[in-house]
């Protein structure tokens, strides 16, 4: 099973990744771009039998930082 991992910073957090690439779309013309928020997308190739709270387990314990992040799983078939 697949499963992808969307990670984004909570509002509210600065993000100068953001930052850099709004002020760099600005640089090449793009003007009409008002903000933007990076972050990151994890795909994992998991067993089929795990389970919803294993994942969820993962993203709290290792692959989100929840004081400052959010994150959605989102699970499609191999």
């Amino acid at each position: 099973m697949k499963a992808r991992i969307f990670v984004t910073l909570k509002p509210g957090v600065l993000d100068p990744q953001g930052r850099a690439i709004h002020h760099a779309l600005g640089g090449l013309g793009f003007d009409g771009v008002n903000d933007v928020r990076a972050g990151k997308l994890i795909e994992l190739d998991v067993a089929d039998g795990t389970s919803d709270a294993d994942l969820d387990a993962m993203c709290r314990k290792l692959l989100a930082n929840t004081v400052i992040e959010n994150y959605r799983i989102e699970k499609a078939a191999a």
